[in-house]
């Protein structure tokens, strides 16, 4: 199954890293956290996917196109016919990635719009590119399929900074983004969507969190999966450490590889 990551956004919270490279690119225990989140994913089977570039997205190119140089023991010959040979396999190489410019002033709803045509016609994957989590995410892709609904998100429940949902048997009756309620479950991303949510998709100006996800939910046409386990996002360099501290103490919820 084909899963969509946006990795466009400019991380102004995290600028002591985001001024040299996009947020999904700063690292956890070496290795950028976007490579963590599709560790978890192809972890549960789920192997391709559509990265939506925008801000320094030549970084995450960069990244890809010189990932087996860059993982692998390799021998050079050095002569006037230069012959490269890897001595390593990595466990990547069943994935498939594709590298999907998308503009770097595009709102996220135009990110994901532009990113539909790479979809298909079935059900697909979509999450941000800068939270961990422990989510089963077949168990969500089970859910939305027996809902009939357009979208499922994970709802989680962390310290309340970010927006509230109400949910009624497993479906989103009301999205508030970012409010002060505390303990109140919100939109953790690692989500569900069938094609269908580009009806709600106005072009590049829009924003899926404010535009689309509040017009699903009026409609009852938006569940969610709730996740009582670990979830965290990174948008401050302490939210960093923190996950820096988890990956090194070898605690770390969301590696299941």
């Amino acid at each position: 199954m084909k899963i969509v990551i946006l990795c466009g956004g400019l991380g102004t919270r995290l600028r002591e890293e985001t001024e040299f490279r996009p947020k999904p690119m700063v690292p956890v225990g070496g290795r950028p956290i976007l490579w963590h989140i599709m560790k978890n994913y192809a972890a549960q089977g789920h192997k391709e996917f559509i990265l939506c570039l925008g801000y320094k997205g030549e970084v995450i190119r960069d990244f890809f196109r010189n990932y087996q140089w860059n993982t692998s023991d390799v021998t050079l010959k050095l002569s006037s016919v230069p012959e490269v040979e890897y001595h390593t396999q990595h466990d990547e190489e069943d994935w498939t990635v594709t590298l999907l410019e998308t503009g770097e002033d595009t709102m996220t709803g135009g990110r994901l719009k532009r990113a539909l045509p790479y979809v298909g016609d079935g059900t697909f994957l979509f999450t941000y590119g800068d939270g961990l989590a422990n989510i089963d995410i077949n168990a969500s892709l089970a859910q939305h399929r027996g809902s009939g609904c357009l979208a499922t998100i994970t709802a989680v429940r962390p310290a309340g900074r970010f927006g509230d949902i109400v949910i009624d048997k497993g479906i989103v009756t009301r999205f508030h983004e970012k409010t002060a309620a505390a303990a109140t479950p919100i939109n953790g991303g690692f989500m569900v969507l069938e094609p269908g949510v580009g009806a709600y998709l106005a072009g590049d100006d829009c924003t899926f969190e404010t535009d689309a996800l509040p017009q699903l939910a009026r409609e009852g046409k938006m569940g969610a999966h709730e996740h009582d386990g670990f979830w965290q996002c990174m948008d401050t360099f302490r939210e960093q450490m923190l996950l820096e501290d988890l990956w090194k103490s070898g605690r770390a919820p969301w590696k299941n590889w």
